[in-house]
């Protein structure tokens, strides 16, 4: 078996999309990803029943969920469907490895999300440091900083 015959079999098999990142970076649903974007190695971009839009010139690290959904009310018996909201991802930003953006997240262009942060649903300022969980925003922590 050659190398695509091989590449087709494992997509089909993990039931993968094929894409121009990483081969084990699982995409679903029908993202908007800007120019110059790496997604990286087991990273999941899941945008089904909502939109996520991810802009030029982004990074997002290996192991790192964007998922416009969430199940865990209606597992529970509190809601009757999974809620979804769409996701923004501006240009230039960096999400560091194992971290989680979250339904409704909107993260402003030259924002750093650094490892292992979990991000809500809530708008992120253009050039903001995010770290942490709970999630702690440093507004305009890159915004003056000379190359």
């Amino acid at each position: 078996m050659g190398k695509k015959e091989f590449k087709k079999l494992l997509l089909e098999v993990m039931e993968n999309q094929e894409n121009p990142f990483h081969p084990f970076a699982f995409i679903n649903g029908k993202p908007e990803i800007g120019k110059n974007v790496f997604i990286g190695f087991f990273s999941e971009i899941n945008a089904k029943g909502a939109k996520i839009s991810i802009g030029d010139n982004c990074d997002i690290a290996s192991f790192v969920a964007i998922n416009v959904a969430d199940s865990h009310k209606k597992c529970i018996g509190l809601a009757s469907e999974i809620e979804r909201k769409d996701i923004t991802i501006e240009n230039n930003v960096f999400i560091g490895s194992h971290c989680f953006v979250k339904k409704g997240a909107y993260i402003g262009h030259h924002s750093v999300i650094a490892a292992g942060t979990i991000v809500e649903g809530v708008k992120i300022p253009p050039y903001s440091l995010v770290v942490g969980n709970p999630m702690k925003i440093k507004s305009g922590y890159y915004k003056n900083i000379k190359k």
